[in-house]
This record gives structure tokens, sequence and C-alpha cells, in this order.
């Protein structure tokens, strides 16, 4: 048989995190270290490989059921290699050292077993009750995979640069910079954001690190349900589910 589908054979290579392509990655388990992977990532694997639900803490529970933000994942075991995708999204590998990394969970497709994640809070600059973001926190060395709808954007923040975007667009940052939750206005009455123009809360970022931003404002469709009273997982934006429903309660 002859095709040019012969030409995105699998890649030969000794690191244990490969981006096959833009959309799809290659993680390979020598048996050492187990792989923690969004739940139903999975789409091909060679060797003997085991796939197991993660357990959850009673702690990491409770905070999921309060913010809506957590982790879905299978433990990948075993000696192979595992093919990771998630509705095509575009993938990124990021070294996590002493410095940490700040992610919304929606976008981890996989990550080292050896890492910590906790739930974080990014509140609001108004105190505005339930205007504030929920992100996952992610510490320790290790690798993690990110994933993009579409090619993002790395801006650079300086303590002379300062950062902002919409919050809707925001995948991750580095976790030692300050964040603030705002949404510009030209009305004592922040209700009323942005008048017309179709742009609403967006997080401002400060200090020495970096911001990872999606040319998208709406997460996959396998997030849009938006729970009993938990965040959106839309996003928290204008554009975003939590933002809709938000205007159409204050209007």
């Amino acid at each position: 048989m002859q095709s040019s589908l012969f030409s995105h054979a699998e890649q030969q290579s000794q690191e244990r995190y490969v981006v096959q392509n833009p959309q799809l990655l290659r993680v390979a388990l020598s048996g050492h270290e187990d792989v923690l992977a969004r739940k139903g990532a999975m789409v091909a694997y060679q060797g003997l490989v085991d796939f197991d639900g993660e357990y959850q803490s009673s702690g990491q529970r409770r905070a999921r059921a309060h913010t809506g933000e957590g982790l879905d994942l299978m433990r990948c075991s075993g000696q192979g290699t595992v093919y990771l995708a998630n509705l095509a999204q575009h993938i990124h590998l990021v070294d996590v050292d002493s410095e940490g990394i700040t992610v919304d969970s929606a976008y981890v497709l996989a990550l080292d077993s050896g890492l910590h994640t906790e739930v974080i809070a990014v509140d609001s600059q108004y105190g505005i009750s339930g205007s504030g973001k929920y992100q996952l926190n992610i510490s320790g060395r290790g690798r993690v995979a990110l994933m993009t709808s579409g090619q993002p954007l790395m801006m650079r923040v300086t303590p002379d640069t300062y950062v902002n975007a919409d919050a809707d667009a925001v995948v991750a940052w580095s976790s030692g910079l300050r964040v603030q939750m705002q949404a510009q206005t030209h009305s004592s009455r922040v209700r009323r954001r942005r008048g017309s123009t179709g742009e609403g809360w967006e997080l401002s970022f400060l200090g020495q690190g970096f911001a990872l931003v999606q040319p998208s404002e709406v997460m996959p469709p396998q997030h849009a349900d938006l729970g009993s009273g938990l965040r959106a997982q839309y996003g928290v934006g204008q554009h975003g589910a939590q933002g809709q429903n938000r205007n159409n309660v204050w209007s």
C-alpha cells in the first residue's frame, strides 16, 4: 500500500515527551515514573501499559466541589508508548521548576506524577462575590503538556512592562506574578463593563515572568456544563458562558 499518510509515521526518540505533531503528544513510559493524563485523552498506545483512575484526596474533592477547578486524571504506568490528544488542540511542553506555573485545568493534557497541584483563587479587584477566578497552581520539578486552541502568544512580563489579557484567553502564567482580575469601565457602576465594546473581565499581570494567551476566548465544548453554582467552564469573561449568564442576571 502506498499513501502520503506514511509521512505521518511515529517519531523515534529517546525523550520522554515528544510532540508527534502539533495536536498529538507521544509519551514514553519506562516503568520508573508514571504519567498523569487527562481522562479519555489516550488515542493509541504500544507495549505493556496500564490505565487507572487517579485517586483524589478529600481536600481535592472539596476544592473541586467549591470552585469547579481541578483535574480529572488517569494514571498511565508500565512500559511502552502512549499517544495523547484532546479535540485536536495544539500541544505545548513546559518544564516546571522552582518558579512554578499557574494554569486553567481545562488546558492541561498531561503531567509528571511527581508534580504537586493546588487550587488557588484570583480575586476580583472590585470584590464582587462570584466574579473571582480559580486556577490550578503546579509546582515541583517536572514536565507539563498544555493545550491551546490555535497557536498561542507568549507575553513577557517585567517590572516595567505589565500585561493585561482577556480572562477567557489566558491559559497559564508564572506563579510568581502578581495577578488582579478587573473589569475596565468608564462608569462608576462596575456592572456596565466597557459599555458596548464586547470586552469584559481581564487579568492584569505584574512582576517578572510570562503569560500565555491563546487566540480564542472559548474553551473546548466538552466543558460547557456550568454546574450548580460553580464557575463557568466556558471562561469568565464577556464571551464566556459565565459572562453571558452574569449579563443576563444584571440586565
